[in-house]
């Protein structure tokens, strides 16, 4: 009992110690601090630019440079960097990203999917929330967190009176609970912000349904079952983001107008 007791106190005095909440309000932890964020994210960032081929198409860059400074306008100013880089990488993979810092990645196979200004803008609204809402220092502060409590585990393990419940703790509550990139209420919170931002900017919020269509018709129906995976399932994506852009405030702005390179 003492070691379950020392182990809690230790988790309790983190969570305490590192609580912040979401920009939907949601509880989270996190427990390194912003310019450590951007640090890490700048340095994976220059990384990839190393290791994978840049576009240098003019027309392909600059539709995604257009889509992007729409949203960031509506983004506020973060207080560890100054500026956001957007990269496009010359990739067939069906894939974006943002880095704490604000870098974003965007490969070019993303644009056979993303078929129009703002399919692409869902996306990137989408990745660019989770800069926003913090989610990579929450996944890494859970993920030490969980290695801590680990740690003191393996201490207990000689012990065979607790073996059999530290190693039932280490499986499947660790491995899908917080050390998967990204999870299911991480995704789900990016969907709804992103959505916001991409609709503030005034992009068609209902193309994000038709965007989760083509990636469901692109995976050819062969997708992890959404218990165990980091995405909620496309169904459960297009009823959320249906239901999303119905409460959305009607755009009365000029709309963007970033031509897609053909």
């Amino acid at each position: 009992m003492r070691l379950k007791s020392i182990l809690l106190c230790l988790v309790t005095i983190i969570i305490l110690s590192a609580c912040s909440s979401s920009p939907t309000g949601r509880n989270q932890v996190v427990l390194f601090s912003e310019g450590q964020m951007s640090s890490l994210g700048e340095q994976s960032f220059t990384e990839m630019k190393h290791e994978l081929p840049i576009s240098k198409e003019a027309k392909i860059n600059a539709y995604v440079q257009c889509v992007t400074n729409a949203i960031l306008h509506y983004v506020p100013i973060q207080a560890s960097f100054s500026q956001w880089e957007v990269v496009v990488f010359d990739s067939p993979q069906v894939n974006a990203f943002a880095l704490p810092g604000g870098k974003i990645g965007v490969y070019t196979g993303l644009l056979n999917v993303a078929v129009n200004q703002d399919q692409l803008a869902t996306v990137i609204g989408h990745e660019i929330a989770h800069v926003l809402a913090d989610h990579s220092n929450e996944r890494m502060s859970h993920a030490h967190i969980a290695n801590a409590g680990l740690q003191i585990s393996n201490i207990a393990l000689a012990s065979q009176d607790y073996r059999n419940e530290i190693m039932a703790l280490m499986g499947v509550g660790v491995q899908y609970g917080v050390l998967l990139p990204y999870g299911r209420t991480q995704e789900t919170e990016a969907d709804i912000v992103g959505l916001e931002l991409m609709a503030k900017a005034g992009f068609d919020p209902y193309q994000s349904i038709e965007l989760w269509k083509n990636m469901a018709k692109a995976s050819g129906g062969n997708h992890t079952p959404e218990l165990l995976s980091t995405h909620p399932s496309h169904d459960s994506r297009i009823q959320e983001l249906t239901e999303k852009a119905q409460r959305l405030p009607v755009f009365t702005g000029t709309k963007p107008n970033c031509v897609k390179a053909s």
